[in-house]
């Protein structure tokens, strides 16, 4: 094992670390989408979700829009996105989303969405529509879909990513071990079997895993190395920080050299891009990651 920094439980109720303070948002592009936003009333994940590089990626043409509504049936111990039984589908959601990409002028756009397992194809056409009719109004966009796990139903995972988008993600979110406590309703087996689908059907694979929440080096590597033999090219590693004392308590606080090493790690263990540190999100740099060759 090797020896890095971290900061341990008991010093996590302190006050967070330096590295963890962010710059508050500026610069032309930036004002130009927050004044888009706010004008308009767009949602986007950036702004709810609080994410501390939103001026960076606002500024970079970069904005992530959640679609199938604000409730989950999954009750994720790490997410802050309500849990419960949804009650409507917008079918004409994919037109507005597609509409307020437009515009925004976003260049790089990242879908995701809550689950929805109470539909029979896990909101499958949604998802497709959504891209379609976001390629249709702005050609030059280049999109990424951050999708749920199907619960194995490979028939709507097919139609999630059949609609052009140019990379696809599924999060893991943590190690083996930790997939009861972190993620209850899914299987870590599952989220390899999805991402090796996903490769097989000839798209760019990206996953993300959370940091701080109990796990070992050994058990990230172990990650790595299952992810790269089943077909994942991009990985983010980031710092996972507890949205509400209701949800899972941070265990640790892992050190900027740590989030280093696992990038050197995951670049020699075959992975084809790392981003990794502790303010590290899923979106972060995505506008990068369509540069990943294919091949």
């Amino acid at each position: 094992m090797i020896e890095l920094p971290t900061i341990s439980a008991e010093e996590t109720k302190k006050r967070k670390p330096n590295w963890l303070r962010v710059k508050l948002p500026v610069g032309p592009e930036y004002a130009h989408v927050r004044k888009l936003v706010d004008t308009h009333k767009l949602h986007t994940i950036c702004e709810s979700g609080n994410c501390p590089n939103m001026g960076e990626c606002w500024g970079a043409g970069t904005a992530t829009f959640m679609i199938l509504g604000n409730i989950c049936t999954r009750s994720c111990t790490f997410c802050a996105v309500a849990t419960g039984r949804p009650t409507e589908l917008d079918v004409d959601e994919p037109r507005r989303v597609a509409e307020a990409i437009k515009l925004m002028g976003v260049k790089h756009a990242v879908i995701t969405s809550v689950n929805r397992d109470e539909l029979k194809d896990r909101g499958a056409e949604i998802w497709y529509q959504t891209v379609v009719q976001t390629k249709e109004l702005s050609p030059d966009t280049t999109i990424e879909t951050l999708i749920p796990d199907t619960k194995g139903n490979w028939d709507a995972l097919y139609r999630m990513i059949d609609g052009g988008q140019e990379v696809v993600s599924h999060n893991m979110e943590t190690v083996e071990r930790m997939y009861r406590r972190v993620r209850p309703q899914a299987k870590y087996e599952r989220s390899l079997e999805q991402i090796k689908r996903i490769r097989e059907a000839g798209k760019r694979t990206k996953s993300g895993i959370m940091l701080g929440v109990g796990e070992t080096q050994e058990e990230v590597f172990k990650a790595m190395d299952d992810l790269v033999n089943n077909g994942l090219m991009i990985l983010t590693l980031g710092q996972y920080l507890q949205p509400t004392k209701m949800h899972l308590e941070v265990a640790e606080f892992i050190h900027p050299d740590t989030f280093e090493m696992y990038k050197v790690e995951g670049l020699k263990r075959g992975l084809k891009y790392v981003e990794s540190g502790p303010l590290v999100r899923s979106s972060y740099h995505a506008e990068r990651h369509v540069n990943v060759p294919l091949g």
